[in-house]
C-alpha cells in the first residue's frame, strides 16, 4: 500500500486504467489516497465502480479483451465460443465480458459458454447490471493482482492484467 499511495497520479492511473479502463474510475480511486489498508482500496475501488454511468461502462467495454481459453483448447471449443461471442454481441452491441476468479482452468470453457447462454436471455437492461457487476469485479481482480505482483501497483503498469 506504501508504494501505491506514494506513486504519481499520473502513474498510479496508467496502472489503475489497466484494471479497468475507465479514466472516470481510476480518477476517483486514485484521488482519494491514501488507502490505509487492501480493504479500503477496494471498497473505494467498488463504490468507484458502482457510481459509473453506462457511457463510462461502455468506454470500459470497448477496450476490454475478449476472455481467453487455457492453451491447448481444442480447435472445435474455439469455434464454438467465436460463434457465442457473435450472437452475444449481436445481441448486446458489445463485448462479452466475465470475471473468471477461483474458476479452473478446465472449466474455463464450460463457465463461458454456460454465462453467454445464460447472459443472451436477459433483456439489454438486465444485462447492462450483470456487464457493470463483471466489471467490477474484474477490476477488483486486477487490481489485487497488480498490487501483488512485485509488491508495488505504482510501478507495475506494464504488466498484462488479470483475465487476459
Amino acid at each position: 500500500m506504501e508504494h501505491f499511495n506514494a506513486a504519481s497520479a499520473e502513474d498510479l492511473e496508467q496502472t489503475l486504467l489497466t484494471c479497468l479502463r475507465s479514466p472516470r474510475w481510476a480518477g476517483r480511486v486514485a484521488e482519494h489516497r491514501p488507502y490505509p489498508d487492501l480493504g479500503s482500496l477496494l471498497a473505494a475501488a467498488d463504490e468507484a465502480a458502482y457510481d459509473l454511468t453506462w457511457a463510462d461502462l461502455t468506454e470500459a467495454l470497448a477496450a476490454e479483451p475478449l476472455p481467453t481459453l487455457p492453451p491447448g483448447t481444442y480447435s472445435a471449443a474455439h469455434t464454438a465460443l467465436s460463434a457465442a461471442h457473435a450472437a452475444y454481441e449481436a445481441r448486446f452491441g458489445h463485448v462479452f465480458v466475465i470475471c473468471l476468479d477461483g474458476v479452473a482452468p478446465d472449466e474455463t470453457l464450460d463457465r463461458i459458454l454456460e454465462a453467454i447462454r445464460s447472459r443472451l436471455t436477459n433483456d439489454p437492461e438486465e444485462e447492462r447490471v450483470v456487464v457493470a457487476e463483471e466489471l467490477r469485479r474484474l477490476a477488483r481482480e486486477r487490481l489485487v493482482d497488480a498490487l501483488r505482483g512485485a509488491g508495488n501497483c505504482a510501478i507495475n503498469h506494464n504488466e498484462p492484467a488479470a483475465g487476459q
